[in-house]
């Protein structure tokens, strides 16, 4: 029994999974609050260029 806890103690196969589980995990909460920042600081860009495009005349010149 011992032995067995000592093996399995020194077995390093499923390290490398957990780094890329952790390193995946990190790349996308920092996707995440990017995404977030961004999308707070240009809110009314959007609305405002809407309101600016419906003034504009829209029709064929004669």
């Amino acid at each position: 029994m011992r032995n067995n806890l000592k093996t399995l103690l020194r077995d390093q196969s499923g390290a490398v999974t957990v780094d890329w589980i952790v390193l995946t995990a990190a790349v996308v909460a920092l996707a995440a609050v990017t995404f977030a920042s961004l999308q707070s600081e240009s809110g009314g860009v959007g609305v405002s260029l809407g309101e600016y495009l419906s003034t504009l005349p829209v029709g064929a010149k004669d």
